[in-house]
């Protein structure tokens, strides 16, 4: 049986729990991209620089967001007391850190890591807009379904099995706004339609989440309420967070790819000039010169 130390210190929310495990997987991402930048980026690009100071801040950007969603204290407090913790952790994994992943990959080792095979055949079907808008919502309902989250959320191998493939299937639905490789990419317009379809899916389960009535996932209806969050408004706040947060997020970059696309050299490229004070009368004193009734 556990002592009266050890029951008050599992009823602690904010209790450090270390995860070597996603120190490890970080370390690995950032040994990786090194790696792939130092020797491939120089046996296939020859020259300096073999990545631009942007794609190196995304990179820095990425790693840290990884870090944080998947290491205490958002992981445990969205794997064991709060769902709303939980979807906060999905939205940074699925909306935030597959461009930035995307930003930080040059096109020389997007080109090395798909490769000219099957498995480019392979990526080029799945990144189809269509394809992947599907896959992407298919997955965001599949980890909404109550049993498998439930489950997950017991069982570590299981929920980060999910958060790859939430990831994977992210990196997809991105690819057709912010690949690399400019080919696979939508035009400015076809962005703008299809980041507007998938700002529509997930406020499905999202609304499902915010009039839904007593605990929708057991596993969260615990005694120990961090931040005084019942059960319901957890809930509430969850559907919140999918529905409002991930809506203005996707038309944030809706409303940036309209005025890049057709706003960009508006001002630029009109030819009028001010009309100064001194210019009108100016003018009105032709016009009475020119004809004295007036």
């Amino acid at each position: 049986m556990m002592t009266a130390a050890q029951l008050a210190l599992s009823d602690n929310p904010w209790r450090f729990q270390p995860h070597p495990e996603v120190w490890l997987v970080v370390l690995v991402v950032v040994v990786s991209y090194i790696y792939a930048v130092r020797v491939i980026g120089a046996r296939v690009v020859g020259s300096r620089p073999y990545v631009t100071p942007k794609q190196l801040r995304a990179f820095i950007a990425g790693s840290l967001l990884l870090w944080a969603a998947s290491d205490w204290p958002i992981h445990d407090i969205s794997e064991e007391y709060l769902y709303s913790v939980h979807m906060l952790q999905h939205m940074m994994l699925s909306y935030f850190l597959p461009p930035l992943l995307l930003l930080a990959t040059p096109l020389w080792l997007f080109r090395a890591i798909v490769g000219e095979g099957w498995g480019r055949h392979v990526v080029r079907f799945i990144t189809k807009p269509i394809v992947a808008g599907v896959l992407f919502n298919i997955v965001v309902v599949v980890t909404h379904i109550p049993a498998l989250v439930n489950r997950s959320v017991s069982n570590s191998p299981l929920h980060y099995s999910l958060h790859v493939l939430v990831v994977l299937a992210a990196l997809c639905m991105w690819m057709p706004i912010i690949s690399p490789d400019k080919s696979y990419q939508l035009s400015y317009g076809g962005k703008m339609i299809y980041l507007f379809l998938m700002s529509v899916v997930p406020t499905i389960p999202a609304a499902w989440l915010t009039f839904a009535e007593g605990a929708v996932y057991k596993h969260y209806d615990i005694a120990v309420r961090v931040w005084g969050l019942s059960v319901t408004t957890d809930q509430q706040l969850a559907g919140a967070f999918m529905k409002s947060g991930g809506s203005m997020f996707l038309w944030s970059i809706i409303i940036f790819i309209f005025f890049r696309r057709f706003i960009k050299g508006f001002f630029k490229e009109q030819t009028y000039t001010p009309l100064k004070y001194q210019d009108a009368t100016d003018a009105f004193g032709r016009v009475s010169a020119a004809d004295p009734q007036k």
